[in-house]
């Protein structure tokens, strides 16, 4: 099935209320479950496995509602988030379940920050039982965290950390402002003044203190470990379910619930009512191709010749983007007129799994997904337009070459133009910021010298893995020449290919990343043959992370992208009146046509 999404096209629906964006998992259950996610890169990283539980919840007989919080993933934008508009949120999705599946009871599961929002909106709910998944017991040892863990995430390609405001706070592109930092710093569940749940599972690496809070409140509480922590939090691409803590919480959440039986009439849900508007914009979602999930983005007026922009999801992200960029900017360009679907290749975010369970990261046929969301939007008449970063761009790059529907690409830190079978994945991704370069780069630092001086740093140690990892390059590419070729040639051919068919092709990259040095083997080096290939010049943007996750740097790629909408904009405008003019009876002569 192709278009928007409605009760029938999935087992779970897409929902929207009071501006929140959600997934209804029905069940026939009596006993419905609100899932309460983490805040920020956290629940970005924690995004699949949380669906996970949903599923799991909902195949168990419970009705389950997750969603966005104000101003995150895919719900309405916000002028300022506020804790106590996150609280609210969650007593709205506790109300929308109640009326939408008539339930009974209420179980609330909360991760991490939404575990506190979840304990919070509890005291005034009618909540029968209550899971928190590693609390933020107090708002300034999670601030304290988030501060470390801005420091590690999303580094620069020379090893350092991004920069930071001094009033916000950005993790892994998420911005949170001085307003929202103040309500953390004053969370402290240890002034819960009642019991949020009569019935409660506390599970996290300390449990102690609030357990007997809790209990002191009329709360029966049952805690145990977390093991699973951080593996689910840590990074979107490593994200793993865990398996045995998500076990433990659905024997909680659906302990002593009669078997279900069927109501009659079912769920009475309204899957045309899933659309969010904005200034300028309007959304809905959108199941297409192989079980393939995206938000369509409407502008309010729109031209009948304008570009439509596909957004290929980036790494193993959700498809609102790092630092749920790609939502901003979609919404941006409907405001100008443009159109836009951003959407999840298989196997990550909301997308059904693909038939291999192999991560989509620089699969050979990642391609086919993006041919299918062409497909979705091929008739809306105007240019088609591709934006994709890392291994979304060389999803994107491959359907480039493939499709002449397309008309254009803008390539964020495309790594490679074709991948190597031989290569280990995970190990690639992880030794992607620990180059050659990076190690000369963190050489070149005074307090890395004193470093070496001193004998903390092991330079044997690196010297040996530069030179395995230099052993196993030739080797690779003494197999790489016994191998058959890519289809349409070399990255070279295929580029020059692109430019004679008038396909435009932008390629974007941050300073230092690995990505480069594909562009300089296969095209040459920028200023310089590469340039002349692409037809435009390769950015190089200093500063700025792999993903791009500062305002800064999001502003280079919407530069970069209203670079690429003028060119694609003047060459379909050169071969539309081209048509006419060679169309019969036209009255119009071509330059160097009798």
């Amino acid at each position: 099935m192709t278009g928007e999404v409605g009760s029938e096209a999935a087992v779970s629906v897409p929902v929207t209320f009071d501006g929140l964006f959600g997934w209804l998992h029905p069940a026939a259950g009596t006993r419905g479950v609100v899932l309460c996610g983490a805040y920020g890169f956290e629940q970005m990283a924690a995004h699949r496995p949380w669906r996970s539980l949903a599923e799991g919840l909902a195949a168990a007989g419970c009705p389950t509602l997750r969603f966005d919080y104000p101003g995150e993933g895919n719900s309405a934008d916000l002028d300022e988030a506020r804790v106590a508009g996150c609280v609210a949120a969650v007593r709205g999705a506790i109300a929308y379940l109640r009326a939408t599946t008539g339930v009974a009871e209420i179980v609330v599961v909360g991760l991490r920050l939404g575990a506190t929002f979840a304990a919070l909106a509890g005291e005034g709910e009618a909540v029968d039982r209550l899971v928190l998944l590693a609390p933020v017991t107090t708002g300034r040892a999670y601030l304290r965290e988030m501060r470390l863990r801005a420091q590690t995430i999303g580094r620069l390609p020379d090893g350092s950390a991004p920069a930071q405001d001094p009033d916000s706070l950005t993790v892994g592109g998420f911005r949170m402002e001085a307003a929202f930092l103040t309500d953390l710093a004053d969370l402290n569940l240890a002034r819960l003044a009642r019991a949020p749940a009569r019935h409660a599972l506390l599970l996290a690496p300390e449990t102690k203190a609030l357990a007997a809070h809790l209990g002191a409140l009329g709360c029966d509480v049952a805690t145990g470990a977390f093991p699973g922590l951080a593996a689910l939090v840590a990074d979107p691409i490593f994200s793993d379910v865990p398996t045995a803590d998500f076990a433990r919480v659905i024997g909680f959440a659906t302990d002593g619930i009669a078997a279900a039986r069927p109501r009659p009439g079912g769920i009475a849900i309204d899957g045309r009512r899933n659309e969010l508007t904005g200034p300028g914009w309007a959304e809905a979602p959108v199941r297409f191709g192989l079980g393939l999930i995206g938000i369509r983005c409407r502008p309010d007026r729109a031209e009948s010749a304008a570009p439509t922009i596909l957004f290929v999801s980036t790494g193993m992200s959700v498809h609102s983007g790092w630092g749920r960029q790609t939502t901003d900017l979609a919404r941006r360009l409907a405001a100008e007129g443009i159109a836009s679907v951003r959407f999840d290749l298989r196997g990550i975010g909301d997308s059904d799994e693909r038939p291999d369970g192999r991560k989509p990261l620089f699969a050979a046929d990642g391609f086919a997904d993006v041919t299918a969301a062409v497909d979705l939007i091929a008739g809306a008449g105007g240019p088609i337009l591709l934006v994709g970063g890392c291994s979304g761009a060389y999803a994107a790059f491959h359907a480039l070459c493939r499709d002449r529907r397309i008309d254009g690409a803008l390539l964020l830190n495309l790594y490679c133009f074709d991948w190597d079978p031989d290569q280990d994945l995970d190990q690639v991704i992880r030794q992607t910021f620990g180059s050659a370069s990076t190690y000369a780069a963190l050489l070149k630092r005074g307090a890395t010298w004193r470093r070496l001086i001193r004998g903390e740093i092991r330079i044997a140690a690196i010297a040996s893995v530069l030179a395995r990892r230099g052993i196993e390059a030739g080797i690779r590419r003494l197999r790489r020449a016994l191998r058959p070729g890519p289809l349409g040639g070399s990255p070279a051919r295929r580029v020059a290919a692109l430019r004679r068919r008038g396909a435009e092709i932008r390629l974007l990259y941050s300073a230092g990343d690995p990505g480069l040095a594909a562009v300089r083997r296969h095209l040459g080096r920028s200023p310089g043959p590469a340039d002349r290939r692409v037809g435009a010049p390769v950015t190089v943007v200093p500063g700025v992370d792999h993903n791009f996750g500062s305002r800064e740097a999001q502003a280079r790629v919407a530069e970069a992208l209203q670079d690429l909408l003028r060119a694609v904009r003047r060459a379909h405008a050169t071969r539309t009146v081209a048509a006419k003019a060679a169309a019969p009876g036209s009255g119009l002569t071509l330059a160097g046509r009798t």
